[in-house]
């Protein structure tokens, strides 16, 4: 074992410990009775059925991060990258087609030998407390869909990659990151128009007083909008959801039908305002401004570690190439993903009290985004207490109780300025 071998050993395994503690952290604070806030969201036997939701959830998560991790353990220690990349490299193909290949049949096989767990969590787990309504038929087209998309978008992309990494010199991680940039905002832009509705049916809003309201609303915000779609989400679950995507005009705002039929049309005005919130302070420029910023760092450390024979070694392979690299240096990068991640959940738990902050501040009924979120976390059968430590690790909202005492403390503020 050479140092790099030890260096991603280390903290794969100590991300690993790291989301067990979370895990089991988190079934240790289900409670027997719900925080006294929030005595009225659920009924005695309602609640009993979100804990077990959770306990049920967080056992499959367990078992799949433990079979995750013995699966690439088992590979790695066999020789199966190696031996891949001998097959591959046999057929006689550029070293660009090789990568497409190699990397390829990883990503298939990881989705096949995996594809069990999504299974289970959707027609087993979602099923058994009402939730679930994907056919089999909508499951495989989904799937099916989503490796064409990935065919047709990410191929050329990684193929540049490659490419730009093969022949481009010192600086190629300088014009992958201009390319991949290029690409994330191009996305941001085509993916409400042409990609999302691949999935998912968008039908704009009837005429009437929801859409009276929603448009009154953002008048009084001066957030210009030309229309608001519904989302057919029952198509797949009984969830509520809304949310906010894309720039210019091409932006959109989308409320899911199960939203639709279970909130009063102030609760409604209530989501949108928190969605337009995260628009008005200017939390999706600064998300793609981080992306972006992301994007150089993983480049630039990739250029540095791309070509190390060392690191190839440390998963026998002798001949280097871009595409192991690529993957190699994928391991490599996991302490630095694994602190991004804990940094991005930190800043987007701070951007929803900003988002729930300007609802208030705007809305004509305030309580109602209190209602709205009690009524999503009941309908979705919510964890009402979480771990502190869970909620560092993997929540990118606040738990529903810091949510709601931090918006009381809006309201107070709001109707006693000068207090």
């Amino acid at each position: 074992m050479n140092f790099y071998t030890l260096f991603i050993l280390f903290f794969i395994g100590t991300e690993y410990v790291l989301t067990l503690a979370g895990n089991l952290l988190n079934l240790k604070a289900l409670q027997q009775d719900p925080p006294a806030q929030l005595i009225d969201i659920y009924n005695n036997a309602e609640y009993r059925r979100s804990q077990q939701y959770t306990r049920d959830h967080i056992r499959l998560d367990l078992i799949l991060d433990t079979f995750n991790l013995l699966i690439l353990l088992i590979f790695w220690f066999c020789h199966g990258f190696a031996w891949l990349d001998q097959i591959v490299r046999g057929w006689g193909y550029p070293d660009i087609v090789n990568g497409l290949i190699y990397i390829a049949i990883l990503t298939l096989s990881y989705s096949l030998i995996t594809l069990p767990f999504s299974i289970y969590s959707t027609f087993v787990i979602e099923e058994r407390y009402g939730f679930n309504r994907t056919t089999p038929r909508v499951f495989i087209m989904d799937k099916i869909k989503s490796m064409v998309l990935a065919i047709l978008l990410g191929m050329p992309l990684l193929a540049g990659i490659l490419a730009l990494f093969e022949y481009g010199g010192s600086y190629a991680w300088l014009y992958c990151w201009i390319i991949s940039t290029l690409y994330l905002i191009v996305m941001e832009f085509i993916a409400p128009t042409w990609i999302m509705p691949i999935f998912n049916k968008f039908t704009p809003l009837e005429d009437g007083g929801l859409k009276n309201a929603i448009f009154d609303y953002t008048n009084s915000v001066k957030y210009p909008i030309q229309n608001v779609y519904i989302i057919d989400g029952s198509r797949r679950s009984s969830k509520s959801n809304a949310f906010f995507t894309g720039f210019g005009r091409n932006k959109r705002i989308a409320l899911f039908d199960t939203l639709i039929a279970r909130q009063s049309i102030d609760e409604i005005i209530a989501v949108l305002a928190h969605e337009i919130g995260h628009y008005k302070k200017g939390h999706i420029i600064l998300g793609l401004f981080i992306s972006i910023l992301h994007f150089g760092l993983l480049f630039f450390l990739l250029s540095l570690f791309i070509n190390s024979v060392d690191l190839h070694r440390a998963f026998f392979i002798n001949q280097p190439s871009i595409y192991t690299g690529i993957i190699f240096f994928g391991m490599l990068y996991t302490p630095v993903e694994l602190f991004l991640s804990l940094f991005l959940n930190i800043l987007s738990r701070r951007f929803e009290y900003e988002a729930d902050r300007f609802a208030t501040a705007t809305l004509n009924q305030p309580g109602a985004l209190i209602e709205a979120l009690k009524k999503l976390s009941a309908d979705n059968l919510s964890n009402l207490t979480p771990h502190p430590f869970y909620v560092f690790l993997h929540y990118s909202h606040p738990p529903l109780l810091n949510r709601i005492e931090a918006i009381s403390r809006n309201i107070k503020t709001r109707e006693s300025p000068t207090s």
